[in-house]
């Protein structure tokens, strides 16, 4: 009986126990969940969300965004959750400094030399002075509104776009970008004849036929770009109402003996003119100060004369240059082309050509230039660009007319250029270059007196457009005489060689074994063109028969060229069977503006596919591989 009462009361304390442990914590958890809920309400106020808005909390001390599927924290436990988590923090901003911190290392290049580089985390920095010339490319550091950066290029050369049509009298290609007589190797430009002296293989220096159309394709085209150049005419023996009585007033004679009067029958002018020119007469020693004019001229730093010695006089231009240091540019009478005293004077050789009239046409900043490179090294422009023209002085007896200052002289340039190759055309229609060429040592020579189809071309390119400008037929009889070379063997002293014995080639260099270097070739094949769209007859014929020859040639040739990677120069890997020769960037680019002409004059597809690819490797891009 006892034992059964004291069962009943263990049993109902029990279910009173639980009864209360329930209703304490169904108040708790309704007092924790209507915070809970009031926390939420803030939080969505504060961030202004809507009721979609969802946010997403996790446990402080587990990695899990899941928190219901961790047990929550007892209020005893939090102290010890806060402590691991801020050493996990801590263990992990270790971890990240760690990766960030940097240090050298040594790289291993090949088993062939060691360079330093850092490693950074995971990362291996390789120095770009190394990657520049291992892997042959481009890039410089910038800072542009005072941050820096890389610029990194694969190449470091332009292609120039053609214009969508092409004709003989028009811009040669993308020449009007080519400064020849800024060339370090190009001496200077003569003044007895305005052509470039070049020390490319010989170190007193020699004409070169390429240089030459070069020099005048390039003022040809600057001529087209820039138009009719501004004009300061400071002597024409004319006054500004047509008369003759002040036209004189400016000049200063040094002494009593000299004079300066006006002729009005020049010797050797025209017979029977008009034409008035300046006669002047005073001591031919450059220790006189000679008969001067006063100019003080800032703009136009160009001059042109025309003028005839019967003494051994001279022309002497002051200038001033940006560093405030005066150089007197002496015209004398010498064979030396250029000579310098390293100061304050450079004297140009004009030949011996007393007593017959010259056309003096002169850009005095490259005069000044090349005469102080003769100092050796590249001469500093920031010292020897003029700033103003200060005065011209006259030495000896002559007759002096049309002096002018310009802002360019580029028709004048390009003239001298085609004159020069009329005068100098030997019986076999071409210019023979007299130095040795060795394109490989041993391999690939020339002797001196070799001729170059590349020569050749261009010069015609050059005479065609005088001929279209002046009318004159001296100039395209000499385009026509150049086509001799290309109908006869490179053995036999012309340019054409023939490619596995059966495909007409033009060679830049004429050796034995062949070497088909393109960009020469195709420079041929322009000047060619321009001969066969101007000349008429049989002159046309020949012209055209030679240039479709080549043209066939060069489509079926023109995928030897062809690196996967870029292009190459020539072919002696195949004829002498030594390594390749790889075209550098500027030739690479010189082939695709070859070739990006050519197909507007041409629209074979060969030509398309084939820039396209060659665009491509200046990006870097690669030929597919097996």
């Amino acid at each position: 009986m006892r034992l059964s009462r004291a069962i009943k009361v263990v049993t109902v304390l029990g279910i009173c126990s639980s009864v209360i442990t329930i209703c304490l914590w169904s108040s708790c958890s309704a007092r924790q969940s209507d915070g809970f809920d009031r926390g939420l309400e803030t939080l969505r106020g504060e961030r202004g969300a809507d009721e979609n808005d969802v946010l997403t909390f996790h446990n402080r001390g587990t990695n899990s965004i899941a928190s219901d599927q961790q047990p929550p924290l007892q209020p005893g436990d939090r102290d010890q959750a806060q402590a691991d988590h801020w050493q996990q923090q801590q263990f992990q901003q270790q971890q990240l400094q760690q990766q960030l911190d940097y240090h050298e290392i040594d790289c291993n290049i090949n088993n062939e030399r060691t360079i330093k580089c850092r490693k950074e985390g995971p990362e291996v920095y390789v120095p770009f002075s190394f990657v520049k010339k291992y892997f042959e490319v481009y890039g410089d550091v910038v800072s542009t509104d005072g941050y820096e950066r890389l610029e990194f290029h694969h190449a470091n050369s332009i292609v120039h776009p053609p214009r969508a049509t092409y004709t003989p009298s028009a811009m040669f290609m993308a020449f009007d970008h080519y400064n020849v007589e800024n060339r370090e190797r190009v001496k200077c430009i003569t003044a007895s004849e305005g052509v470039p002296i070049t020390t490319q293989w010989n170190k007193e220096g020699y004409h070169y036929s390429i240089q030459v159309a070069q020099y005048g394709l390039s003022h040809h085209a600057k001529h087209i770009v820039t138009g009719e150049p501004d004009q300061l005419v400071l002597e024409d023996a004319e006054d500004e109402d047509g008369g003759v009585a002040g036209a004189l007033a400016d000049w200063q004679l040094p002494d009593k003996k000299s004079r300066l009067v006006l002729a009005r029958h020049a010797p050797g002018l025209e017979e029977g003119g008009d034409n008035r020119v300046v006669e002047f007469l005073t001591s031919d020693s450059l220790s006189s100060k000679g008969i001067t004019l006063p100019v003080d001229e800032k703009a136009n730093k160009c001059v042109s004369m025309d003028v005839k010695f019967s003494t051994n006089g001279s022309v002497i231009i002051v200038v001033e240059t940006v560093s405030r240091d005066r150089v007197s540019i002496h015209y004398v009478f010498t064979g030396a082309h250029i000579a310098s005293d390293g100061k304050s004077n450079v004297f140009y050789g004009l030949g011996e050509r007393h007593n017959e009239w010259m056309h003096i046409a002169r850009d005095l900043k490259f005069d000044v230039q090349k005469g102080f490179s003769l100092k050796g090294g590249k001469p500093d422009k920031s010292h020897t660009g003029i700033a103003r023209i200060v005065e011209i002085r006259l030495h000896g007896h002559g007759w002096l007319d049309n002096l002018t200052l310009s802002s360019a002289i580029h028709m004048e340039q390009f003239y001298d250029a085609a004159n020069w190759l009329v005068k100098h055309q030997d019986e076999r229609g071409g210019w023979p270059i007299m130095v040795a060429r060795r394109v490989v040592p041993g391999v690939l020579e020339l002797p001196p007196g070799w001729y170059s189809a590349m020569g050749q071309g261009q010069a015609m390119s050059v005479l065609v457009r005088a001929y279209l400008d002046s009318k004159e037929k001296r100039y395209l009889r000499s385009a026509v005489e150049a086509l001799k070379l290309f109908e006869i063997d490179s053995v036999q002293g012309g340019v054409r060689a023939r490619f596995l014995g059966q495909l007409d080639w033009y060679e830049e260099y004429p050796t034995t074994p062949s070497s088909f270097v393109l960009n020469g070739f195709i420079y041929s094949l322009m000047g060619l063109y321009d001969l066969k769209e101007t000349a008429s007859g049989r002159d046309k014929e020949t012209a055209e028969r030679i240039y479709s020859s080549g043209m066939k040639s060069l489509k079926v040739m023109i995928g030897l060229y062809d690196s996967g990677v870029g292009t190459l120069y020539d072919l002696r890997h195949i004829t002498a069977g030594i390594e390749p020769n790889r075209a550098r960037w500027d030739y690479h680019t010189t082939h695709i503006n070859q070739v990006l002409q050519l197909m507007v004059i041409d629209d074979d597809p060969i030509f398309k596919t084939t820039v396209q690819r060659w665009l491509g490797y200046l990006q870097g891009r690669k030929s597919r591989h097996n």
